[in-house]
């Protein structure tokens, strides 16, 4: 134990004169540049090619993997912390296979004391209803992120946004659901993965009403910025699940981009001004789509797409 924490205390010392070498050498000696990159176990200036410093020690591992199981099998340390667990990953996990190290099933007296294990783990990984609601919350995030097929840093995102309106006690007198759904709305345009507010609440188990007053009470709350969505965003999206052809979709975002100079996205929704784009370039290239079809991707009423679609047509002037 007393090597171990040697160990730790002499890696820290050498990451402190790492930190201290690099804030020394911020600008290079030869020509006053900044631009230093690190390349292998050298220090080189981008501009002149002066190598500032050379030996560098490096802290990676020691050993090679060339695939996903050997890397698994020789690397030291546990899986990274996250906010999508209301422990942050600290915690242990019981496997549910009763059987031992070397695949050989356990006796019965031996399962069954697992299984009380498995239990008593369960309930102690959370101490009050705080995290037993906190570890819900997070659950149903990572579930709805799934199912709307959102990265990994959106839920991250989610998360963390979740966490702080607990913090600030914005969750009282809410639904958990509904305040879940919210942030990870909020996550989706912070991050810019396209997700309308109806795709949204398709996954969710919370009203589309409830979902929209708590998203816009939680931004304001938490001082959230958030840029208006492109309606180019949901282009490609909507072009791949209709299966038309790379001329449509660029004659879509040129129709966006004609039309929202002119103004006429204020105000509109942008899965609807994009449905509408793609319907008018589908005419436009002779692969006719019917406003049905593509009402059904975008997920709006046909009658959203004419209008959009005719107020996009005039402004473009074409007859």
């Amino acid at each position: 134990m007393e090597r171990l924490n040697h160990h730790e205390n002499t890696q820290d010392e050498d990451t402190k004169a790492t930190e201290e070498q690099a804030g020394e050498s911020e600008a290079c000696p030869e020509c006053d540049s900044e631009r230093l990159v690190a390349s292998d176990d050298e220090l080189v200036c981008d501009d002149c090619g002066l190598v500032v410093e050379a030996d560098m020690i490096d802290r990676g591992p020691e050993w090679r993997a060339f695939n996903q199981n050997e890397r698994d099998s020789k690397s030291r340390v546990g899986a990274p912390t996250t906010q999508t667990m209301h422990d942050k990953g600290l915690t242990t996990q019981i496997d549910w296979k009763d059987k031992d190290a070397y695949g050989r099933s356990i006796s019965s007296e031996k399962r069954s004391q697992m299984q009380r294990l498995r239990k008593w783990q369960e309930r102690i990984r959370t101490k009050d209803a705080g995290e037993r609601n906190l570890q819900f919350a997070l659950s149903e995030t990572d579930r709805m992120a799934s199912a709307l097929g959102v990265p990994r840093s959106v839920r991250e995102v989610a998360s963390v946004i979740y966490r702080r309106a607990l913090s600030e006690d914005l969750i009282r007198g809410r639904s958990i659901e509904g305040v879940a759904t919210a942030c990870l709305y909020a996550a989706c345009r912070q991050e810019g993965i396209p997700r309308s507010l109806e795709e949204v609440t398709a996954v969710s188990r919370v009203e589309q009403k409830e979902i929209g007053r708590t998203y816009r009470y939680i931004s304001k709350e938490l001082g959230l910025k958030m840029e208006p969505v492109d309606p180019k965003e949901y282009v490609p999206r909507f072009c791949s699940e209709l299966g038309v052809s790379e001329e449509v979709k660029m004659k879509a975002n040129e129709i966006i981009d004609v039309t929202a100079e002119q103004g006429l996205l204020s105000g509109k929704s942008p899965t609807g001004f994009a449905a509408a784009a793609i319907y008018a370039a589908s005419l436009l290239c002779n692969e006719k789509q019917t406003q049905r079809e593509v009402a059904a991707v975008a997920q709006v009423t046909e009658v959203t797409i004419r209008n959009r679609y005719q107020e996009q047509i005039e402004a473009m002037g074409i007859q």
